[in-house]
């Protein structure tokens, strides 16, 4: 019973004292404690900021200070930001061959034997350049057959003329005149087969005229011209061979003019409605890192039957002969182009907080803007908004600066 009392009592004054006894603050001032109840408090009331969400929501304020030298240091390069054309480019494999128009083999159109050879592989001819002398019979007899009918022609012609003045003073007759004008007209069609002859054969123009004046020991050597100007990329004879007809070898060198070539490329029938004549193609190779850029000339109509592509060709100039027959290279056909008011190399874009980010040059240091993107092609990225021409912003070791912000707002 006494027990119980105990208690009724002591609840009741419990009660008593905290309705009457100074408030909560004031208590816990007395005993030192109220600073750690604000800490709690505000721990309770601030919101928290962690993880990708936190970051997304300061963009907008959040900076990289950093001072010229440590941008040296860290390797970081600016770009200013452009207005241009961003153009799509279909990436295809290619191969270099050489220019069919610009390529031809040296060969000789009679039997004969090599007399001189004046070239060697590698050496450069000219157009019309002698490359070889060639001896032979068929040469000399179809020289002495022009002369021949040279000479007929030529008495012929004397001969009918004379016959005209006769015939004129009425001292021969008619039919005598017009005999002889018949064996010169005759005459001539002899000299002009065996011209056409010797032409065919290979003898220039000037070579026939100075036939007469040419003497007779030297009617069965023949000079072997190079029809287009190049180089030598195949010699296929040695001096004192027998060329020419009945399973002998007929061509003597190839000749290859490099100043122009072709690019192989095969396009798969979904990408060929996209490609036409005349668009640009950059071509690269990763043996050397040369670049360049031809112009395609011709679309295949035919499928190839065992890889269904179809064959387009380029042609790319090639003054300094850097691009060689039958290398292979990357290129990218220009299928498509679109004017943009910004853009940027892709490197300096980076995804932050699932956002789409560029670092832009301030006074002091860099700035993280948010930018929204529209198309991308060869390392370019169209910026639709965040950024005009003219800007500054960070595009080589961006990930330095990511870092460094992300370091930033842990801290914070």
């Amino acid at each position: 019973m006494l027990r119980v009392m105990l208690l009724l009592v002591a609840g009741v004054g419990g009660y008593i004292g905290g309705v009457l006894w100074p408030p909560r603050a004031d208590f816990l001032r007395n005993a030192g404690l109220e600073k750690g109840v604000a800490e709690h408090s505000a721990l309770e009331s601030a919101p928290t900021r962690t993880g990708p969400s936190a970051l997304g929501d300061s963009l907008p304020d959040s900076a990289v200070r950093l001072t010229p030298d440590q941008i040296a240091t860290a390797g970081i390069k600016d770009i200013c930001v452009t207005s241009g054309t961003l153009t799509h480019h279909l990436a295809t494999p290619g191969t270099i061959v050489p220019d069919a128009n610009n390529t031809a083999r040296i060969a000789v159109k009679t039997t004969g034997t090599i007399a001189e050879l004046r070239k060697g592989l590698g050496d450069r001819v000219s157009k019309g350049e002698v490359v070889a002398l060639l001896d032979s019979r068929e040469i000399a007899d179809a020289k002495s057959e022009y002369l021949t009918a040279r000479v007929s022609a030529n008495l012929q012609k004397t001969l009918s003329e004379r016959d005209r003045v006769l015939w004129e003073k009425r001292v021969s007759s008619e039919q005598q005149y017009l005999r002889t004008q018949a064996n010169y007209d005759e005459m001539r069609v002899k000299v002009e087969a065996a011209r056409r002859k010797l032409m065919f054969l290979g003898l220039a123009t000037g070579e026939i005229d100075a036939l007469p004046s040419l003497p007779t020991a030297h009617f069965e050597r023949q000079e072997i011209r190079s029809p287009i100007a190049g180089r030598i990329v195949d010699r296929r004879v040695e001096l004192g061979a027998a060329v020419g007809r009945d399973n002998l070898e007929t061509e003597l060198y190839s000749v290859v003019n490099l100043e122009q070539v072709w690019i192989d490329l095969a396009v798969s029938p979904d990408d060929l409605p996209l490609v036409r004549e005349g668009q640009p193609v950059e071509v690269s190779t990763s043996a050397t890192g040369d670049r360049g850029v031809g112009y395609i000339i011709f679309i295949s109509p035919v499928l190839n039957t065992e890889t269904r592509s179809a064959r387009v060709v380029a042609r790319l100039e090639n003054p300094r002969e850097v691009w060689r027959p039958g290398s292979f290279v990357s290129a990218q056909i220009a299928v498509a182009a679109n004017p943009t008011k910004a853009m940027v190399p892709s490197a300096a874009v980076l995804k932050i907080a699932g956002h789409d980010v560029v670092f832009v040059k301030n006074s002091t240091g860099y700035e993280v803007r948010r930018v929204s993107i529209g198309g991308t092609d060869s390392g370019l990225v169209e910026i639709v908004s965040g950024l005009t021409a003219g800007e500054m912003v960070a595009a080589e070791n961006v990930f330095t600066l990511k870092a460094e912000l992300l370091k930033v707002q842990a801290q914070d």
